[in-house]
């Protein structure tokens, strides 16, 4: 019997053999390859049993069978490469060590390559700042997702324990953590979809552009990364101020030769998801079934609710209609304040990140009408990003809608809205040209 090896990476290995079955009370033949280690076998044929053995070496190879060199029994067929059995173990050697991943021996993450068994076939995902308020229940929603077979966890503090910790769910997705700028690169490399919530959270007293000089920085970095390791990846933006995150990360495109406007997409969902809510509050209506389009921007006044436009029709006072587009404008102030300085909006982001996230990979997928509204490159109005309902498909936003028909008090909230988004816009894209 001859036994080939193939050199891989990482502490954590396994072995896989094929071990042919004596007589009942004897142990398999060909003992010797099981080491000290312990074993779980199954049984593939009558006289075969695959062995994956987890071991601990500080020379780390996979132990492969040659199935060809096997004692066979009288009249028993040779198992060629390409049997049922065979592929099996193709399948699992794949599953538990995928080719594709590097982990540096400087790593943080001593190893920490977690994986979850039986991934199926899906897009492959990363967030940058998964560590954080709102990356930690984003990255346990998004490792909950049918649509995603690779999910990769990216911080610069704290990521082994959340990789570590949503690995355990028992759901398809492979689980990757990487740690420090050093691992950016490996943990952007091949994504279909990149999700930022990086960045400092708001506290008591901060608006979103108090966020500015530290957010602007750190959303430069990841997607100066993202133009070098994944170019074509959907992005969804999340850092905030988004008003001005999003033109930061265009230039850096746009500087790199990568911009898509199709592609870059800044994440105002949670705008759309508290709309919902408190309309739905209003009208005596399960959530789920209102859908109350946000134009505009990511911030205060820039936020503007279409109630007019509201589904299923309905009409509102004038003061629900001030009461509603004050709130909606307002929601994260209320929940900074609810928390007194513990936090900000991280449970409702993280939920509204991943219903937009999952959007767009529908859209990836192929699904026909899938509609959400995004802030995104526009031509809506003549501001150069603008927020309204877009159609996703594969390639990203393939179609932007135009606002439709406004009431007076809705064209009174744009021309404000426009105003404050001019300034914010101005002031990412003055931020990279500087």
């Amino acid at each position: 019997m001859e036994i080939g090896e193939r050199e891989v990476d990482g502490d954590l290995g396994f072995r896989i053999g094929l071990f042919e079955l004596g007589p009942k009370d004897q142990v398999p033949r060909f003992p010797t390859i099981l080491g000290k280690s312990s074993g779980l076998t199954s049984s593939l044929t009558s006289s075969y049993v695959l062995c994956i053995y987890l071991f601990l070496p500080t020379a780390h190879s996979w132990q492969l069978l040659n199935t060809d060199r096997l004692p066979r029994r009288p009249g028993e067929e040779t198992m060629h490469p390409t049997s049922d059995a065979n592929q099996r173990i193709a399948r699992i050697s794949a599953h538990l060590q995928p080719s594709n991943f590097q982990m540096g021996e400087s790593s943080g993450l001593s190893r920490e390559n977690c994986r979850a068994k039986g991934g199926a076939p899906g897009f492959k995902v990363a967030i940058l700042g998964a560590a954080g308020g709102i990356g930690q229940p984003l990255a346990m929603l998004m490792k909950m997702n049918p649509l995603v077979s690779v999910l990769h966890l990216y911080d610069v503090v704290n990521t082994p324990g959340v990789t570590s910790d949503i690995s355990h769910m028992d759901t398809g997705a492979v689980v990757r953590g990487f740690l420090g700028q050093q691992q950016l690169e490996d943990a952007l490399t091949g994504m279909d979809l990149v999700i930022i919530p990086a960045g400092v959270p708001r506290k008591p007293g901060m608006t979103r552009d108090d966020l500015f000089n530290i957010n602007a920085g750190i959303v430069k970095t990841l997607c100066e990364g993202i133009a070098k390791c994944c170019p074509n990846a959907i992005v969804n933006l999340i850092s905030n101020p988004v008003n001005s995150t999003v033109p930061i990360a265009a230039e850096v495109f746009k500087k790199a030769g990568t911009f898509d406007p199709k592609r870059l997409l800044g994440v105002t969902m949670l705008d759309v998801v508290r709309a919902n809510t408190f309309v739905a509050e209003v009208l005596g209506l399960d959530p789920r079934e209102v859908d109350v389009p946000v134009v505009g921007g990511h911030a205060g006044v820039t936020i503007l609710p279409l109630l007019s436009q509201v589904k299923p029709p309905c009409s509102f006072t004038p003061e629900e209609i001030d009461y509603l587009t004050a709130r909606i404008q307002n929601g994260g102030t209320e929940v900074v304040e609810a928390k007194a300085g513990a936090g900000s909006a991280t449970l409702s982001m993280a939920y509204a990140a991943v219903k937009f996230a999952d959007t767009c990979l529908r859209g990836l997928r192929g699904d026909a009408g899938v509609i959400q509204c995004a802030y995104v490159f526009s031509q809506v109005t003549e501001l150069p990003f603008f927020a309204s309902k877009v159609r996703l498909g594969r390639t990203g936003a393939e179609e932007i809608y135009p606002l439709g028909p406004l009431n007076e008090y809705e064209r009174a909230g744009l021309e404000k809205a426009k105003k404050e988004l001019a300034s914010s816009i101005q002031k990412g894209i003055s931020f990279i040209r500087k």
